[in-house]
């Protein structure tokens, strides 16, 4: 069939008008899950790892692997889809017309997450997709092969496996995920093609809306936190599922993950360090990204969330970020051309930060700390970003301090600094300084520091080359501490970030 997949010059979408957020979802009661850390559950009426036994009352659980690991994309954080433009919907060998916006693209390898609109009906024969492919219907229907899916509807098409045709009905608006492969795809006759011979798992088909909630039962965070499993690859532990945050759920902590995660809001509103969370926002944080300071307002908040392995949650607090240097021919005047000493400048997250939160907003955040408190944790006390003294000249102080206690220098009778390389060698054997570059230590005390804090195998790995990047990790090993993503992608709605979390 033809590929009909221009937007027409009058699409409306163009003059679109931003959606207010609605807080129509119904609050789930609490309950206990069977879902826990590294076990994901499915109906059995839905396709899964054939090896893995059906578990309680007729669901199946297997284990999987923390992480997979792989390329990655910018960090997106936050966005409002009604900032991003529309573009002809990529949706090889379909006859009909979709637009689509582009919330986070992997030019590497093809993945990406979209959001399409459907302006007529739209249809596509049996075939098999390049990616894991993944829809979410917000609105509409979805024809798989004479099941039809309303609202809260999903259906994953495994890359290799051969699928039914697919009808989306005219106005269906939908989330669109490709991972691990581009938007190619392969027209075949029948379910009944060969599969490819690398190709895994089975077609899913799943009304959500009929699924209930079972509260999130990882450690940690205050209760009234739900989920729905929409998918986990057995093998990689990637998944796919809906969380919902009750009214009043707060965490006053950074949390960082081995893994990436990405979110796009469906209903409600939420406020964290990077800023506001309602109807139509999305994000996509690489693995080791700080993130946090959570507050859940009126009528509560759902997404659907995706991530490529376990979201295990690893806790900061008193966080803080300095950066400086000198200018050689600039300064608080401007332009200087003259010769004159360099001008040192310094900046911090402590600076930038506008102090914004309401009382509420405080309210919830100290309500987190009380529970955690009451849990026998040792945390730090709520303040507004940017209040107070800053911490970044506290942990310089303190390192100082430690520093000077020593003697300085390690306690090395007073040296101010060192060389990091042998120094057990003779002058006169033709060893040259100018061969061999040296990095001079300043040995202060930051504790955990350094190398120390990376996962071992980021500068060595085939992912070398990004440190955000999501690396195997396994309960026992190491834990890496967070990085720095200073700048990432913001949409022009959301306005400027603060550095809260940074």
């Amino acid at each position: 069939m033809p590929d009909l997949r221009l937007a027409h010059a009058g699409d409306p979408h163009h003059h679109h008008q931003r959606r207010q957020a609605q807080s129509t979802h119904e609050a789930p009661p609490p309950g206990q899950s069977l879902a826990r850390a590294g076990v994901a559950r499915f109906p059995t009426s839905v396709s899964t790892d054939p090896l893995s036994p059906p578990g309680r009352d007729g669901y199946r659980i297997f284990s999987y692997p923390y992480h997979r690991g792989g390329t990655v994309r910018p960090h997106v954080e936050l966005i409002q889809e009604d900032d991003y433009v529309w573009h002809a919907a990529e949706l090889p060998g379909g006859e009909g017309r979709a637009s689509e916006r582009r919330l986070s693209v992997d030019e590497e390898d093809g993945s990406s997450s979209l959001r399409i609109d459907f302006h007529t009906d739209w249809g596509r024969g049996p075939g098999i997709h390049h990616a894991n492919t993944e829809y979410y219907v917000l609105e509409g229907e979805i024809d798989y092969g004479g099941r039809k899916i309303g609202k809260g509807g999903y259906l994953y098409a495994p890359k290799g496996v051969p699928n039914d045709y697919v009808r989306i009905a005219e106005g269906t608006k939908i989330l669109h995920y490709r991972e691990y492969g581009d938007a190619g795809f392969d027209a075949v006759d029948s379910v009944a093609a060969p599969r490819w011979s690398d190709a895994r798992e089975d077609v899913i088909v799943i009304d959500s809306e009929a699924m209930k909630w079972d509260a999130v039962p990882n450690p940690g965070p205050m209760p009234g936190l739900f989920i729905k499993y929409l998918h986990v690859d057995p093998t990689t532990g990637f998944y796919t599922r809906l969380v919902h945050a009750q009214e009043g759920w707060a965490d006053h902590r950074l949390a960082h993950h081995p893994c990436y995660e990405e979110a796009y809001t469906t209903q409600g509103h939420m406020e964290y360090n990077f800023g506001t969370l309602d109807l139509g926002t999305y994000f996509f944080r690489p693995a080791r990204v700080k993130h946090g300071h959570f507050t859940t307002m009126e009528g509560g908040a759902t997404w659907l969330l995706r991530s490529d392995g376990e979201l295990a949650n690893w806790y900061t607090q008193n966080e803080w970020v300095r950066w400086g240097g000198e200018g050689v021919n600039y300064g608080p005047e401007g332009l200087d051309e003259s010769p004159h000493p360099a001008v040192p400048w310094a900046h911090s997250t402590h600076d930038m930060a506008e102090p914004w939160r309401t009382d509420e907003d405080m309210r919830q955040l100290t309500a987190s700390w009380q529970f955690q408190k009451d849990q026998g944790q040792h945390d730090a006390p709520v303040a507004h970003h940017g209040s107070g003294v800053d911490k970044s000249a506290i942990a310089i102080a303190k390192a100082l301090d430690a520093y000077n206690l020593q003697g300085g220098h390690g306690g090395h009778g007073g040296h101010e600094h060192s060389h990091d390389h042998d120094h057990d060698h003779s002058h006169d054997d033709g060893h040259s300084h100018d061969a061999e570059p040296t990095r001079e230590v300043i040995n202060l005390d930051w504790g955990w520091a350094g190398k120390a804090t990376e996962h071992a195998d980021e500068r060595t790995d085939g992912n070398a080359h990004n440190w955000g990047v999501g690396r195997p990790w396994q309960k026992g090993d190491p834990i890496p501490a967070p990085i720095l993503s200073s700048m990432p992608v913001r949409s022009r709605s959301r306005g400027r970030w603060d550095g809260d979390g940074m």
